[in-house]
């Protein structure tokens, strides 16, 4: 049976910044609402506050950290305590690389009189997977010099399209019945034995692909060890911490170009190209743009903190 996906998928950039925040970005910081689930992947200082003046609440259902840098996850402390003020008393998972069991355990000693819920922590490594209703969150390895994941977001697949005019050929009239067969379910008209079994495949087409994000969160170049997961992302969030006038110091940083995160959105056939974690020495994100076209032909933004995109279905039929 398949799941029938037609929530929404939207996507607060909450914190764009490289390790230094400035006075327009905030330290990283991606919240992701997908139906009713808010997931956050990194969480930078000043994360609540970012959330109040994006309007988007508090109600965070799992935390996913890309690596242990400060400007990553100095947020969660806070946040953590304005969730117990609020009133929070569902369990929260943190999920991590390699040293998410240490980080947890820290911040429960540094909340143990104000917390009014369990935090839990659950690590993960290359090709490990979270399993959501309706969705997959998938790490995989990225090189940033200590044990660092990226993020996939992968929705189910979705049903095909109904055909209304075939399945009034087969006598099926509209009403309950096309909603069972679009939800997978197998109907039987009439009673006895003159009755007939419809099958979802006689009035569905083929299956269409879920929607699909990909964060890289820091990271040197790795499209090439990714394309057999990453490929067809809706949207791609990639480290662009450098123009290519400073394209030196990404290999010693461990941090991608503008111009390479052009270059992996051509190689994983991506709709949207996402540039994120600008250094705070660039006062904006122009020649990042300008060498990420020099790439890749599609759709590229660089949004500033608190835009939100919406991430729609494709059209495949």
């Amino acid at each position: 049976m398949f799941y029938l996906s037609g929530e929404t998928l939207q996507v607060y950039f909450l914190g764009t910044a490289g390790a230094l925040p400035t006075p327009q970005r905030n330290p990283p910081c991606i919240m992701i609402r997908r139906g009713s689930d808010t997931l956050l992947f990194d969480c930078g200082e000043g994360a609540q506050q970012q959330m109040m003046r994006s309007r988007c609440g508090f109600l965070v259902n799992a935390v996913f950290i890309s690596h242990w840098h400060a400007d990553h996850f100095l947020g969660l402390f806070g946040l953590i305590q304005t969730l117990s003020f609020n009133g929070r008393t569902e369990p929260l998972t943190i999920y991590g690389p390699e040293w998410v069991h240490e980080f947890v355990t820290i911040l429960r000693q540094v909340a143990r009189f104000n917390l009014k819920f369990s935090l839990e922590s659950v690590e993960l490594g290359n090709a490990s997977w979270v399993r959501f209703n309706g969705y997959t969150v998938t790490a995989f390895s990225v090189k940033h010099g200590i044990p660092s994941l990226g993020y996939i977001l992968e929705e189910d697949p979705r049903p095909g399209r109904f055909n209304r005019e075939k399945a009034i050929g087969l006598g099926i009239a509209p009403g309950p019945h096309f909603g069972r067969l679009q939800r997978g379910e197998t109907i039987r008209l009439g009673t006895g034995p003159d009755s007939i079994e419809i099958r979802p495949e006689q009035v569905l087409g083929g299956p269409r692909p879920g929607r699909k994000i990909v964060y890289t969160g820091d990271t040197r170049a790795v499209h090439m060890n990714i394309r057999d997961i990453a490929q067809n992302a809706d949207l791609l969030i990639h480290d662009a911490t450098y123009d290519e006038s400073e394209a030196e110091r990404g290999p010693e940083f461990y941090h991608a170009t503008a111009a390479q995160a052009g270059e992996a959105a051509s190689v994983l056939n991506a709709r949207t190209l996402v540039l994120v974690h600008t250094s705070s020495r660039y006062t904006d994100a122009l020649a990042h743009m300008s060498d990420a076209k020099k790439k890749f032909s599609g759709s590229i933004i660089a949004p500033n903190d608190l835009e939100m995109v919406e991430v729609t279905f494709r059209d495949e039929i």
